[in-house]
C-alpha cells in the first residue's frame, strides 16, 4: 500500500512527538510492505512566524492532497496577544473545517502498566475503557461572537451556541457506528435543563437513533452530573456523544483518569477516508526542545490512522501492542514515572516502540 501522509509538526513539542510517530510508521511500512511518504507543513504559530498567517492556502491544498494527516500541536504564549482571528489555535479550527471534519475521536484507555498512574482509587480494579465522540465545527467555537462597549456594564463579549437537526444527525450516526463495534451503549451528553440547543441535541439524538439504529442503547446525562459520573464510576461508560466544547472539557477530564493526558490519541473525521490525527494535549511549550514530552499520544494517534483511514488493522493492533509492551517493560517518560521506573525522553520512547513494531 502507498499512502502520503501530510505532517503539520505545530508549535512547542509538536515537532518532537510527530518526529517519534513518524519514526514509528517506518517501522510499520518497513514490516508490513508499505510504502509511506511523508510531507510536512506549517500549521499553527510556526506558520504564523514563516508567513503571517496561522493556516497558509498551501497547507490546506496539500493536505486535501493527501490520504491523511498527522497533526502535532499549536499555540504557546509567544502569540497570545494576536487577535483571534490570528491566533494558532485559528489554524487548528480552520483545518478541521478545511477538511470537512466534523466528528472528534477520543479514545481514553487506562492502561494496565498505568493503573497507579491514575488519580482515581477505583483505577487498579475498574476497567476504564470509553470514547468520547465530540462535534467538531459547530456549537459555541463556531457561533456568532462579538464584543461592544456598554455604559453600565462596561466592556461586554459574547459567544453563541447553535446547532441545526443536520449536524447533530451526523454526529450521532457515527457515535452510533462507534457503538456497534463496542457495547451497543452511548450516554448523550447535555444540559438540557437550561439550554434550547441542548433540547433539540437530544431530541434529535434520539429521533436518529430510533430509526436508523434502534438496537443501540441511548441514555441522556446532564454535562455537569457527566463530569461527576466520570470519576465517580468512569466504567459505567461506554461511548460518550455530545457537543463541542462539553467534549472538549469532558474528553480532558477523562485523559487524567486514565494517568496522563500525554497517553490520549484522537482522529477527526467526516464523510471520507481521510481524517486528521492528532494528541489531545497542548504544546507544553515549557517542555519544548527538552527531550522531555511523551510521544504515546501521538503514536497512537498514528495508529488510528492506520485503522481509520488505511483501513490497516494488523498494522494499527501492531502499534498498540508495541505501547503496551514498552510500558509493561517499565518505560516511562517524565510525565507517567513513578520512582522505581526506567525514564526516557520523548526520542527513545518512540525508538523502543519502533523497535518492537
Amino acid at each position: 500500500m502507498n499512502k502520503h501522509i501530510a505532517v503539520l509538526p505545530g508549535d512547542g513539542i509538536g515537532p518532537e512527538i510527530t518526529d517519534g510517530a513518524v519514526r514509528v510508521l517506518h517501522a510499520v511500512a518497513k514490516t508490513f510492505g508499505h510504502t509511506f511518504t511523508f510531507e510536512p507543513l506549517l500549521i499553527g504559530g510556526a506558520a504564523l512566524d514563516a508567513c503571517g498567517e496561522p493556516l497558509p492556502e498551501r497547507t490546506v491544498e496539500r493536505c486535501l492532497a493527501s490520504d491523511s494527516v498527522l497533526l502535532g500541536a499549536v499555540g504557546g504564549p509567544k502569540w497570545e496577544q494576536l487577535p483571534g482571528e490570528k491566533r494558532p489555535e485559528a489554524g487548528l479550527l480552520g483545518i478541521r473545517k478545511a477538511l470537512g471534519l466534523y466528528a472528534n475521536i477520543r479514545p481514553a484507555r487506562l492502561w494496565r502498566a498505568l493503573a497507579d498512574a491514575s488519580p482515581l482509587k477505583c483505577a487498579q480494579d475498574t476497567p476504564i475503557d470509553l470514547v468520547v465522540v465530540r462535534e467538531l465545527t459547530g456549537g459555541i467555537y463556531f457561533g456568532a461572537r462579538g464584543t461592544r462597549e456598554d455604559a453600565d456594564m462596561g466592556t461586554t463579549a459574547w459567544d453563541t451556541e447553535q446547532y441545526s437537526v443536520h449536524e447533530i444527525e451526523r454526529i450521532t450516526r457515527i457515535a452510533c457506528s462507534i457503538a456497534e463495534k463496542r457495547g451497543g451503549r452511548i450516554v448523550s451528553v447535555d444540559k438540557a435543563n437550561v439550554l434550547d440547543s441542548s433540547r433539540l441535541w437530544r431530541k434529535t439524538v434520539h429521533a436518529y437513533a430510533e430509526v436508523n439504529y434502534p438496537h443501540i442503547r441511548i441514555t441522556d446525562m446532564l454535562v455537569d452530573n457527566c463530569a461527576m459520573q466520570l470519576v465517580k464510576d468512569p466504567a459505567q461508560f461506554d461511548v460518550m456523544l455530545t457537543s463541542n466544547m462539553f467534549g472538549d472539557i469532558l474528553s480532558d477530564e477523562a485523559a487524567q483518569i486514565t494517568g496522563s493526558i500525554g497517553m490520549l490519541a484522537s482522529s477527526s473525521l467526516g464523510d471520507g477516508t481521510r481524517g486528521l490525527y492528532e494528541p489531545i494535549h497542548g504544546s507544553a511549550p515549557d517542555i519544548a526542545g527538552k527531550d522531555l514530552a511523551n510521544p504515546i499520544a501521538t503514536i497512537l494517534s498514528a495508529a488510528m490512522m492506520l485503522r481509520d483511514s488505511f483501513l490497516l488493522e494488523r498494522e494499527a493492533a501492531a502499534v498498540e501492542r508495541a505501547v503496551g509492551e514498552v510500558l509493561d517493560a517499565g518505560y516511562r517518560t517524565a510525565d507517567i514515572s513513578p520512582a522505581d521506573a526506567s525514564r526516557v525522553g520523548c526520542r527513545q520512547m518512540a525508538d523502543l516502540i519502533a523497535e518492537r513494531i
